[in-house]
């Protein structure tokens, strides 16, 4: 079964995901423990990986039933149809996740606009980009099969 995705309203991936679960749907809201600094302190806060995005797995017939959540607006469409992220998918953002992976270090070569490149490292390793943009300074990179547009810093 695959995965759909959800928008939420903002700040509310955490809770929908929580309340998702408490009436037994699968549902995936992956999460980044980051240091935020405020003038007078740090702190470590939880943040999810993708503003407003959760994943669930319903099947076909019960789609509705995610909007027992108040927090959840609709479902995210691709080129007309429910957006779909395959099991391989959301494995890789689990496992890029649990990895102690700070940072992701790319080898920026120079690469022309038009060009389709397969990602080596990092959250969305073994998926192919076309380059969309080159500047001095960055990558803007069109990933399909996601849906996603990069911009990646060159080093």
């Amino acid at each position: 079964m695959y995965w759909h995705v959800l928008y939420t309203k903002p700040k509310w991936e955490k809770k929908v995901a929580e309340q998702l679960n408490a009436h037994g749907i699968t549902c995936y809201c992956p999460i980044l423990v980051k240091v935020q600094q405020w003038s007078d302190r740090k702190k470590k806060v939880v943040v999810p990986l993708f503003n407003h995005y959760v994943f669930v797995q319903v099947p076909e017939n019960d789609r509705n039933s995610v909007f027992i959540s108040p927090g959840v607006i609709r479902y995210l469409f691709w080129l007309g149809k429910p957006a779909v992220v395959k099991d391989e998918e959301i494995a890789s953002i689990k496992q890029w996740l649990d990895g102690n992976e700070s940072t992701v270090s790319i080898d920026v070569l120079p690469y022309s606009v038009g060009e389709t490149i397969k990602i080596e490292k990092g959250p969305f390793t073994n998926h192919n980009a076309t380059i969309q943009q080159v500047t001095n300074t960055h990558y803007v990179l069109v990933l399909e099969s996601l849906g996603y547009i990069l911009k990646m810093k060159q080093l």
